[in-house]
């Protein structure tokens, strides 16, 4: 599990609070039409992701305003799946952490906070994730050794640490956010992939052992 104790450095935090308002600005200033036809992309990648792999369990999550993928990703995520697949969806706890729950159609998610959508079915607690296959994760940046910048509060820093050894862990992300640097501190887990609308699947060179 993480520790995020006496980890504390401010030029990281500086570093990565600059990236992240300047990846938000630049989803913000998408135009619908360009979101729309990133999202199908992202789907169609993730689709012959998950049909090649046939995973039986995949942990998606439901994209928010300009997230990758769409609000509709999990429903697309959930017709990739072998007949027998579950899809996990998380549900924040009130610390932060993830809680996990089957995916059972779009009229089984209501409104949480933060604006997100989770699934409303029995939880399955924190552990849930280490039966995945395929985790599939959101990320406002990558760099080219696979770590993460998500939106700071450290719930997927908690779930990645619960991931079983060798299981592809792959952030969608929109064109120009692969980079070459993301500030990292060491609870920071790397992801093994991408996903981007118009460059595909991208295995991560330090991530070869979990994503092929």
């Amino acid at each position: 599990m993480p520790n995020f104790s006496d980890e504390a450095d401010p030029d990281a935090d500086r570093a990565k609070l600059d990236l992240r308002r300047r990846v938000l600005a630049r989803r913000r200033a998408l135009a619908p039409a360009e979101r729309d036809r990133a999202a199908g992309l992202v789907q169609a990648g993730l689709t012959a992701l998950v049909r090649r792999l046939r995973p039986r369990v995949v942990t998606g999550y439901v994209p928010v305003g300009s997230e990758p993928g769409g609000p509709d990703l999990p429903e697309v995520l959930a017709e990739a799946l072998p007949p027998a697949g579950v899809l996990l969806l998380p549900a924040l706890l009130p610390d932060l952490d993830l809680d996990w729950a089957a995916y059972a159609g779009p009229a089984a998610l209501h409104a949480a906070g933060r604006g997100l959508r989770e699934p409303t079915g029995r939880r399955l607690g924190t552990a849930a994730i280490r039966a995945a296959d395929l985790v599939v994760v959101p990320a406002l940046a990558v760099d080219r050794a696979g770590v993460r910048l998500g939106r700071g509060g450290g719930s997927y820093d908690r779930a990645l640490a619960r991931v079983a050894p060798g299981v592809p862990v792959v952030a969608l992300l929109h064109d120009g956010e692969l980079v070459d640097a993301v500030p990292a501190l060491p609870h920071d887990l790397p992801v093994r992939a991408v996903l981007t609308p118009g460059g595909g699947f991208h295995r991560l060179p330090a991530g070869r052992d979990r994503a092929r």
